[in-house]
């Protein structure tokens, strides 16, 4: 399931994955707020959601390095 998911991210291009980074941090810090009040519904997305940010930050740099391209980002064909 997990590479699936991975399979899904290098689908996107380098500012979707920005983006996504974004969102997720800013919905760690409303979990963290809500857990911090005892109103967390489900404590384990915190881990989730930072597992998540890990993979999307890996992929980036998979990209970046060389290693692994990104859709849009391919050879240019002279």
């Amino acid at each position: 399931m997990r590479e699936n998911k991975a399979e899904k991210i290098r689908e996107m291009n380098e500012e979707e994955i920005l983006a996504k980074i974004g969102e997720l941090k800013e919905e760690i810090f409303n979990l963290r707020f809500r857990n911090t009040m005892r109103q967390a519904t489900n404590p384990l997305l915190l881990r989730e959601r930072r597992r998540d940010i890990a993979r999307l930050n890996t992929i980036l740099t998979e990209h970046r390095k060389g290693i692994r391209r990104l859709p849009g980002h391919g050879e240019v064909k002279a």
